[in-house]
């Protein structure tokens, strides 16, 4: 009996698994990438199809599969992302970026959730909405959601806030800077578009469409906003237990504090890398592997969202990361342009 569940389980991840193959091979069209649509985002498209076409044609023993996928996959994939990054990182591009990154993911944080709380939104999905803004887009989602401890299709909900309104700053960007209409110098610009954009594919498309004097530094502004994912985490789940049920349980009980392990390991990793052990063709292989993992935890949580779970979402969400959006196009401009020469 247990095998039996054990195989069951195996048949659900090696579902995942071939799913998350083919996004990476779709990520290759070229149509694909020039939207700059990395393997996550494909991933999580490949999901939602199958949640809502193939998904009841096939044995329900497999979902345990499929969730493992969701929490154990994505966990795993978080902490390997910490080979992304280095504190070298932070010290190169300076006090500027540092400054203005806090003061992004701050500022979105505080106002998605109170512009959800007006607008009288699901918690759970404001709050993922805003951190997806807020820090890396889809993998801070991910890495959000075992501490917020949402469903599946709340999580999936949030993604595609995150996609949709990236991919249009990602066009948006080059074509009003090109226009004249962004008046910054290349290095403010850098800065802009690291602190601002979703993901940090939109990122690297976005800031290769400007020049390399624009791209190399936004990259390493919104690595530093990806450092920031596990501090975030951290007082996120502090915050959760203290004020999420008005710091109790239905026992009356205080809730109990959990300290992510993975945004832990995170940190730990992204220290470990910096102290530059490994050789790089070690690192490269594993950020391969983290990718795939990453994809396939994408994979599965659109997997588990279909079309009736995204209605009863409504718009609301979707309004939430509109205004998240022009905070984030107007506040970072703002600070690009004025704090920037302030704090070099």
């Amino acid at each position: 009996m247990l095998g039996e569940k054990k195989a069951n389980t195996l048949h659900g991840i090696l579902l995942i698994a071939l799913f998350s193959c083919s996004a990476f091979y779709i990520a290759e069209f070229p149509f694909i990438k020039k939207l700059s649509f990395s393997p996550l985002i494909v991933g999580i498209i490949l999901g939602m199809l199958y949640a809502n076409s193939l998904r009841n044609r096939l044995p329900e023993t497999w979902v345990p599969g499929i969730l493992f996928c969701t929490k154990q996959i994505l966990r795993t994939g978080i902490v390997l992302y910490g080979f992304r990054l280095t504190f070298q990182d932070v010290v190169n591009v300076g006090l500027p970026a540092v400054f203005i990154d806090i003061i992004i993911v701050t500022g979105t944080l505080l106002l998605g959730i109170l512009v959800g709380k007006l607008m009288k939104m699901d918690k759970d999905v404001a709050l993922l909405t805003s951190t997806g803004s807020a820090i890396c887009g889809a993998a801070a989602v991910l890495g959000a959601e075992p501490v917020v401890k949402s469903q599946p299709h709340k999580t999936a909900v949030a993604v595609s806030t995150v996609v949709i309104f990236g991919t249009i700053s990602m066009f948006l960007y080059p074509a009003m800077y090109r226009a004249g209409i962004l008046e910054l110098t290349p290095e403010q610009m850098g800065i802009y578009t690291g602190s601002t954009l979703h993901e940090v594919a939109h990122v690297v498309g976005a800031g290769n469409a400007m020049g390399t004097e624009i791209s190399d530094p936004a990259v390493i502004v919104k690595m530093i906003r990806v450092m920031l994912l596990a501090p975030v985490l951290l007082i996120m789940s502090l915050c959760l237990a203290k004020f999420g049920n008005k710091g109790h349980s239905k026992t009356g009980t205080k809730s109990k504090i959990t300290i992510p392990w993975f945004a832990v390991g995170f940190l730990l990793i992204i220290g470990f890398n910096s102290l530059d052990l490994l050789p790089s063709t070690i690192v490269e292989g594993i950020n391969s592997f983290d990718t795939f993992l990453l994809t396939m935890a994408m994979t599965a949580l659109g997997a588990e969202t279909s079309i009736d779970k995204f209605k009863k979402a409504g718009a609301r969400p979707f309004i939430l990361a509109s205004v998240l959006f022009v905070w984030l196009l107007v506040g970072g401009y703002l600070m690009a342009k004025y704090l920037t020469p302030i704090l070099s």
